[in-house]
């Protein structure tokens, strides 16, 4: 589908008209923003003690030096130096080299309480001095101000307060920086002054938060003059490559398809799905109960992708990888050297290490460096022990509209707690996907075998049958089920019935042959019969014949005899007549 460039350059003209924005280099901030933060002007970043302010406004910095060309200041009032240097060392910033490559300024700037006193003329011409010294030595573009309490923790004037807070705010605009100012959350407002977020033409919240032990750190814009932005808590994670924010993906149903098709792995699974397998970056989900080979189809799908050279990215969140490898032998299925060529990468964590929210962060950040085309979540149904399910049906819509949008298969496997089909976890997720496999139990005859239906399948015409399910040293097959008198047949009752059937049709041979022999035998005796009378007749018609013959020459002889006599006759009659004289001459 082409672009509409019309549509394109209004929006282009729409940004260049609106307000102009610094992109902080925060991966997934400045998709919330709907661009980066305010361009000079300053936004407030608050929160709890611990909810990553520092390093959010620190990276900020960071990246804008190194990304895009724009020399920063950080100004703390908290942490000394080499402290600070320390800290984010752990994101992977090296603030020292940073600052020797005059890409970055930082200044500890101490204010002890005693030092500040409540009268009309409170000065910060000090601090902007210090502050402008800072933006030209290296010519900064970005500002961070580490945290604003600590400048004004003596005040307690509001008046005083918010003048200094709009002097403060409005000489750095003056100067055409971006800055960004750090407070700490206070008891029923957003800071402790309750008065910073006013004057702030940005305001983004912070929260760490911790439910069923639990932790979740989220991030949400209160307010943004001048800009369009999301509304929603974001969940955000800080690693060791810093800030990831995961924004909710678009509401829009507009993504792109492709009528590709990718295979199952099991051929005669994709016979089902008229013998070419799923779309690709569709969404498939496999339920049953515990035992039914959920993981099996799973890792035979991963294996296919593998061997097409593809890129698989499996998340175990019940058993550790190496455990998957080894029961996947038993199958034939040899994933150890997927894993060591690099197609196939295992990670393993437990549901209950982080919320939901992490899970979906974590899960984000490793599509993103992997880039596989196939990704498994082995199962979804563990998340329901940190939340509910519609808690969990929200993740999973995050989730599969970020894979459609990369045009990623993803397959989900789900343990049903019962054999029912509205199960809720069922209920929970099959809406959402292109595809839902069955793999149920069927129990018979003192047998538990597994049977595998297509329940839907979307924009491809499947199989409505009930398939056999078989797990073997070969791998995994799917067969046709025998239909008795009492229902499906399966395992040895469907041997039974293979053997009852060969043995009827060996009987039905056997008696067939039977009647072949006796009417072999009754033709032969009439064959005879036809024989001797065709025997019979040629020696009756050999003594006809002869009569015939008999009278025939009897009839030859007569005339014969007839022809002699007549010519005795015509000779006689001759030599009786007189000789006329002969003349002498």
């Amino acid at each position: 589908m082409k672009p509409d460039n019309n549509k394109k350059q209004k929006k282009d003209d729409k940004k260049q008209l609106g307000l102009q924005k610094t992109p902080s280099g925060i991966s997934g901030l400045d998709e919330v923003t709907g661009g980066g933060l305010p361009k000079g002007r300053p936004t407030l970043i608050c929160g709890e003690a611990g909810s990553g302010k520092t390093m959010m406004s620190v990276e900020f910095i960071v990246r804008g030096a190194t990304q895009f060309a724009e020399p920063g200041v950080i100004m703390t009032f908290e942490e000394r130096v080499p402290e600070l240097a320390l800290n984010v060392a752990s994101l992977g910033f090296d603030l020292e080299k940073l600052q020797a490559n005059k890409k970055i300024k930082v200044d500890y700037v101490h204010i002890a309480r005693t030092e500040i006193s409540e009268t009309g003329e409170y000065d910060l011409d000090g601090l902007f001095i210090r502050l402008e010294y800072a933006i030209n030595t290296v010519k900064a573009k970005r500002v961070v101000l580490d945290t604003i309490e600590n400048l004004f923790g003596g005040l307690a004037n509001e008046a005083i307060l918010r003048a200094e807070l709009r002097r403060l705010f409005t000489w750095l605009k003056d100067k055409g920086v971006t800055a960004i100012i750090t407070g700490e959350r206070g008891d029923g407002k957003l800071t402790r002054h309750g008065l910073e977020e006013y004057v702030s033409d940005c305001v983004i919240l912070l929260d760490h938060r911790v439910l069923n032990q639990i932790s979740t750190r989220r991030l949400r814009i209160v307010k943004y003059r001048g800009s369009l932005h999301g509304t929603n808590e974001y969940p955000f994670l800080i690693d060791n490559d810093g800030i990831v924010v995961l924004p909710v993906t678009s509401l829009e149903l507009d993504k792109e398809v492709t009528s590709e098709r990718i295979s199952s792995g099991i051929p005669s699974f994709d016979e089902m799905l008229g013998g070419k397998g799923f779309f690709r970056g569709g969404s498939i989900l496999i339920s049953g109960t515990a035992g039914t080979g959920k993981t099996s189809i799973a890792t035979t799908f991963a294996d296919g992708v593998c061997r097409n050279g593809e890129r698989c990215l499996y998340f175990a969140f019940e058993e550790p990888p190496q455990q998957i490898i080894r029961n996947m032998r038993s199958i034939n299925l040899h994933l150890d050297k997927h894993v060591k060529t690099g197609l196939l990468k295992f990670c393993a964590a437990r549901p209950t290490l982080y919320g939901l929210e992490m899970h979906l962060v974590a899960i984000y950040k490793e599509i993103q460096k992997f880039k596989p085309a196939v990704v498994i979540l082995d199962p979804i149904t563990n998340f329901a022990s940190i939340g509910s399910l519609s808690e969990v049906k929200n993740m999973l819509i995050r989730l599969i509209d970020f894979l459609q949008n990369e045009q990623i298969t993803v397959m989900f496997t789900a343990l049903n707690l019962n054999d029912s089909l509205r199960d809720p976890t069922d209920e929970a997720v099959s809406s959402l996907v292109d595809s839902w496999l069955l793999v149920k139990d069927i129990e018979a005859n003192g047998e538990r075998n597994r049977g595998l239906y297509v329940m839907k399948s979307r924009g491809m015409k499947h199989s409505n049958q009930v398939r056999e399910f078989v797990i073997s040293d070969d791998g995994l097959e799917l067969i046709n089920v025998y239909v008795g008198p009492d229902g499906i047949l399966t395992g040895s009752a469907r041997e039974a019935q293979m053997i009852q059937e060969e043995t009827g049709i060996a009987i039905r041979n056997y008696t067939l042959n039977r009647k072949d022999r006796e009417i072999m035998r009754k033709r032969q005796v009439l064959e005879s019969k036809i024989a001797s009378l065709n025997a019979e007749f040629e020696s009756v018609e050999e003594e006809l014949n002869k009569v015939y013959e008999e009278e025939e020459l009897r009839k030859q002889i007569l005339n014969k005899n007839r022809e002699t006599m007549q010519n005795i006759r015509l000779s006689g009659e001759k030599n009786s007549k007189p000789k006329k004289p002969q003349n002498d001459s």
